[in-house]
């Protein structure tokens, strides 16, 4: 059987229940980058949050660089630094792209999945190929591991 471990973007990390973000499952499979943790500040339950982080570490800064270098200079898809958006994506596919290194020497290390509704975080992941669902896919495929 093959582990996943999923990273989440505040889009999808927003629609589980706190009692959801509590459970074994989650504690367990998902991780949330520093970022993602910036953005769910206000949530309840924020403190907890923190157990879960992906850290930004050099290895995770270094592929941010990996991940920054292929989009043309205009293309503002992934990042509008001017509008204030996506700040957050590029650490997003970083994170997912240290991970999937991190374990590539494992015979049977874990898939990382990265969970968000945004199409250019999806995109990219696509591009880089790493994995990637939408928070229904996340929903629909992991409804049975909640109360686990």
């Amino acid at each position: 059987m093959n582990e996943y471990m999923y990273l989440l973007d505040n889009n999808a990390l927003s629609h589980l229940s706190r009692a959801q973000r509590a459970s074994q499952f989650f504690l367990r499979r998902c991780r949330l980058p520093t970022e993602v943790l910036y953005e769910a500040e206000g949530y309840p339950d924020a403190d907890a949050l923190m157990q879960i982080e992906y850290p930004t570490t050099a290895s995770v800064l270094k592929l941010v660089g990996v991940v920054m270098a292929t989009p043309k200079e205009s293309d503002i898809t992934l990042v509008d630094l001017y509008g204030n958006k996506g700040a957050g994506d590029p650490l997003l596919v970083a994170c997912a792209l240290d991970g999937m290194q991190e374990t590539a020497q494992q015979l049977f290390g874990p898939t990382w999945i990265i969970v968000s509704n945004d199409k250019a975080v999806r995109a990219k992941a696509e591009e880089l190929q790493i994995d990637s669902w939408t928070r229904e896919e996340f929903a629909a495929r992991t409804l049975n591991n909640w109360n686990a």
